[in-house]
C-alpha cells in the first residue's frame, strides 16, 4: 500500500512549481509510504504526480512510482494491490501484447492493461484493493478511480486554479491555495452517521471517489463539477445475480472453494504478513483458511479489555490454538485509550467517531511490530448477513406495521425508557441480559431500537432509525444545515427483502464510510497494509448469488460462514453471541475520559469552534453523567468533531523546500 497525490495547474500557469507541491504533499503522506517517495512532472501540461511506497510486491526499483508504461503514454499512481495480476500477465503473454517486463509489480501490470485495453477495460479487469490516477499524455486526460467496494480512499477538489487529489486531506492542505472551508450540509451528515458519507467531504468543494467508479478529467475546471462513471456496481452486480444452483451443502462447497482462493491470491507478498483474529466467525474462518494454504505457523494478532465484559481475547486465543497460529494478543487500559485519543483527529483527517477507532489503532501498531500485512475480517457482516439488525430489524418492521403510528410511536417511547433504566450497573436489565446472552451493548442500543420501532412504517426509515448516531443532526448544530445525502441502491431496492435492502445499504454507506475508513486509517498510520478476503469482487458476486436462506436462517446471520467455518474449528468454540468490536465506552466517558471531554464542550470553547450548540451539547453531557442517560455514541461523536476542529494537527508546519526535494526522486516528461 501506498500513497498518492497530484496537482494539475492550467497550462502555462505555475509550470515550475508542479513538481516541488507534489512532492510537498507526498511528503504528507509519509505514513502510508515511508520506504521512498517519487514525483514525475509534465511541465508544459502543469501536472505532477506524486507517492509514498510501501514497499509490498516487487521490493526492486522496478516497483518505484509513479510508473510510465512501456508505450510511453500512459502515467500511473497507485495505492492498492491487484490480487489477480499474475494471470492478467499470462493473457498478456498469450495474446502476443505483453511488454518486455522490468520487474514483477502489479502496478507494471496495470499499465500494460491501460496501453492494450485502455484505462475502464483495465479496471473492469482488475479484481483487487485500489486508488488511482493516470495520465493519458496522448489525450490529456487524467483518470481518478476506486476499487468496487471503497478499501482505499480518494479525495479531489480545487486549490485556487488547480485540480488536486490525494489519498489523505492533510495532503491536499500541503496544496497552495486550497480553502479548508467547512461544510454544514456534511457536519450534519456525519452527526447522523459518525462519520462523512460517500461522497462527501467535510471540506466544501472536496470529493471523494465513489467505490467502483472512474473520473476523467480533461481540464482542471472540471474538478467542480466532473460526474463520476461507474465501472462497476453493487445495484447492477445485485440485479445481475443468476441464483446459485444445487443444493445447501453443494453452496456450502462453492464458497468455500472461492473464499481458499481468494485468501491464497491475497496472501501474495514479498514480505511477511499475518492476520487480526477476533476469535469470531469471518476472522477465524479467514486464520483457517490462512493456515491451509501457509507453508509454515501463520501470525496472528488480538486485542482485548480489563473489562470482561466486552473482552474478546480469550475466544481468539482458544481459536488460535486449535488452529497452531503464533499468536500475539494486547490488552487494552483506560491509560492506553487516553495515551491516543489526542492522536485521532490527525490520524483519521476529517471527523470520525466510530470508537472502536481505538483498539483498531493499537492492534494496528502491535501488528506492524511483527509483520507488514495483515488480513481482516472486515466486510463478512455486509456480505453474508451478520449485523443483529438484519435479523431483528425485518420482525420489527413487521410489528410496527401491525399498529397505528401513534401505537407505534408510544412503544417506540417506552423502548427508549427502558435503556434509560439500563444506565445503572445495578439495573435488572443487565443481569437479564447477561441471562439471555446478549452482550452488554443491547442495553445500551435499546434507544436507538426504540426510536426505529417507533419510525418503523417502512424499511428506509426503520434502517435510519436502527443506524443513526443521532437522529435530529441539527438539534446539536450553531447553525443547523440539511444533512449531504448518502449513497442509495437505485431501482434494484424494489426486489430485496428488508434484510438484503439493509445488507446492500450497510455495503454502499456504512462499510466504505465507516468501518474501511477506520482500518485504513488506523493501519496506515502504522505503515500496515489490510486486505480483506471477504471484499473481493469473486466473493461479493457469489454472495449475491445465494438464496437469503444461505445467509440468514432461525434469527441467525451468517449461517453459510458458520457451517463452513464448522470444517475447520469445532462448534463449541464459537457458539456465542455477537459481541463486535467495542469500547466500553459510557463508563470511560464517565471515568477516565471525563477531564479530556470536559475540555472539549465548555461553552467557551463550543462558541470559539463555532459549529455546535452549547445549549444543546452541555444538557447531553449532563445527562449522561447523572446516569439518566447512556448518551456516549452521541457524545463521542461530538467529542471528536470538536477534538478535530481544535487540534493543531490540522495546522501542520510545511517542509522547507530543500527537505522534500533531497528526499525525493523526480522524474521529468
Amino acid at each position: 500500500m501506498c500513497g498518492i497525490a497530484g496537482i494539475w495547474w492550467p497550462e502555462g500557469q505555475r509550470q515550475g512549481e508542479a513538481e516541488v507541491v507534489a512532492a510537498a504533499m507526498a511528503a504528507r503522506l509519509h505514513h502510508r509510504g515511508p520506504d521512498a517517495r517519487g514525483v514525475w512532472a509534465d511541465g508544459a501540461a502543469g501536472i505532477a504526480l506524486g507517492h509514498a511506497r510501501l514497499s509490498i510486491l516487487d521490493l526492486s526499483p522496478a516497483g518505484a512510482q509513479p510508473m510510465v508504461s512501456a508505450s510511453g503514454r500512459h502515467v500511473v499512481v497507485f495505492n492498492g494491490e491487484i490480487y489477480n495480476h499474475l494471470d492478467l500477465r499470462r493473457e498478456l503473454e498469450a495474446a502476443g501484447a505483453a511488454p518486455v517486463w522490468r520487474g514483477h509489480s502489479d502496478t507494471e501490470t496495470l499499465l500494460a492493461l491501460c496501453d492494450r485495453h485502455g484505462i475502464e477495460a483495465a479496471l473492469r479487469s482488475a479484481t483487487g484493493m485500489f486508488a488511482l490516477a493516470v495520465w493519458d499524455r496522448a489525450e490529456r486526460t487524467l483518470t481518478l478511480a476506486r476499487d468496487r467496494m471503497g478499501e482505499k480512499p480518494l479525495y479531489f477538489g480545487r486549490a485556487d486554479r488547480a485540480l488536486v487529489f490525494a489519498s489523505e486531506l492533510k495532503a491536499l492542505r500541503a496544496a497552495p491555495g486550497f480553502e479548508a472551508e467547512i461544510d454544514p450540509a456534511s457536519v450534519a451528515a456525519y452527526l447522523r452517521h459518525s462519520c462523512v458519507p460517500e461522497p462527501h467531504c467535510i471540506y466544501r468543494g472536496v470529493r471523494k471517489v465513489e467505490p467502483g467508479a472512474l473520473v476523467r478529467l480533461s481540464h482542471p475546471a472540471e474538478a467542480a463539477f466532473a460526474e463520476p462513471r461507474s465501472y462497476w456496481s453493487l445495484g447492477a452486480t445485485i440485479a445481475a445475480a443468476e441464483p446459485l444452483g444445487g443444493d445447501y451443502r453443494a453452496m456450502c462447497n462453492e464458497v468455500e472453494a472461492c473464499l481458499a482462493e481468494v485468501v491464497r491470491s491475497q496472501m501474495l507478498s514479498d514480505v511477511p504478513l499475518g492476520c487480526f483474529l477476533s476469535g469470531g466467525i469471518d476472522s477465524s474462518l479467514t486464520a483457517a483458511l490462512m493456515t491451509r494454504a501457509a507453508k509454515g505457523p501463520v501470525r496472528t494478532y488480538a486485542i482485548g479489555f480489563e473489562d470482561a465484559r466486552f473482552n474478546e481475547a480469550p475466544h481468539a486465543r482458544r481459536v488460535a490454538e486449535h488452529l497452531g497460529t503464533a499468536h500475539t494478543e494486547f490488552t487494552l487500559t483506560e491509560v492506553d485509550a487516553l495515551s491516543v485519543i489526542s492522536e485521532l483527529p490527525a490520524i483519521y483527517d476529517e471527523p470520525f467517531a466510530d470508537p472502536s477507532q481505538i483498539p483498531t489503532l493499537l492492534l494496528a501498531r502491535l501488528t506492524r511490530q511483527h509483520v507488514t500485512v495483515a488480513l481482516s475480517g472486515d466486510g463478512g457482516d455486509e456480505v453474508f448477513g451478520g449485523y443483529n439488525r438484519y435479523t431483528f430489524g425485518p420482525r420489527m418492521l413487521e410489528w410496527g406495521q401491525l399498529l397505528p403510528a401513534p401505537l407505534r410511536r408510544a412503544a417506540g417511547r417506552s423502548i427508549q425508557a427502558l435503556q434509560r433504566m439500563g444506565t445503572s450497573e445495578s439495573s435488572w436489565l443487565r443481569p437479564a441480559a447477561r441471562g439471555l446472552g446478549l452482550p452488554m451493548t443491547t442495553v445500551d442500543k435499546l434507544s436507538r431500537f426504540g426510536r426505529a420501532f417507533a419510525d418503523a412504517g417502512d424499511t428506509e426509515a426503520l434502517y435510519r432509525g436502527l443506524v443513526s448516531t443521532c437522529n435530529a443532526p441539527a438539534s446539536l448544530m450553531a447553525s443547523p444545515a440539511a444533512e449531504a445525502a448518502s449513497r442509495s441502491l437505485g431501482a434494484v431496492a424494489r426486489d430485496l427483502t428488508p434484510a438484503e435492502w439493509m445488507m446492500a445499504t450497510d455495503a454502499l454507506t456504512y462499510l466504505p464510510g465507516d468501518i474501511l475508513v477506520k482500518v485504513d486509517r488506523a493501519a496506515m498510520s502504522a505503515s500496515l497494509e489490510t486486505r480483506a478476503p471477504f471484499l473481493d469482487r469473486r466473493v461479493v458476486e457469489l454472495a449475491w448469488r445465494l438464496p437469503i436462506s444461505a445467509r440468514i436462517e432461525d434469527g441467525k446471520g451468517k449461517r453459510i460462514l458458520r457451517d463452513i467455518l464448522n470444517r475447520y474449528v469445532p462448534r463449541q468454540l464459537m457458539e456465542r453471541p455477537k459481541q463486535g468490536f467495542a469500547i466500553p465506552l459510557d463508563a470511560w466517558l464517565r471515568g477516565p475520559l471525563r477531564a479530556w471531554a470536559e475540555d472539549l464542550i465548555t461553552p467557551a470553547v463550543l462558541r470559539e469552534t463555532g459549529v455546535l450548540d452549547a445549549g444543546a451539547v452541555g444538557p447531553l453531557w449532563d445527562a449522561h453523567q447523572g446516569g439518566q442517560d447512556n448518551a456516549g455514541w452521541t457524545l463521542w461523536a461530538i467529542l471528536m468533531l470538536q477534538s478535530w476542529l481544535r487540534t493543531s494537527d490540522l495546522k501542520m508546519q510545511p517542509q522547507r523546500r530543500e527537505e522534500i526535494v533531497a528526499s525525493t526522486v523526480f522524474t521529468r516528461a
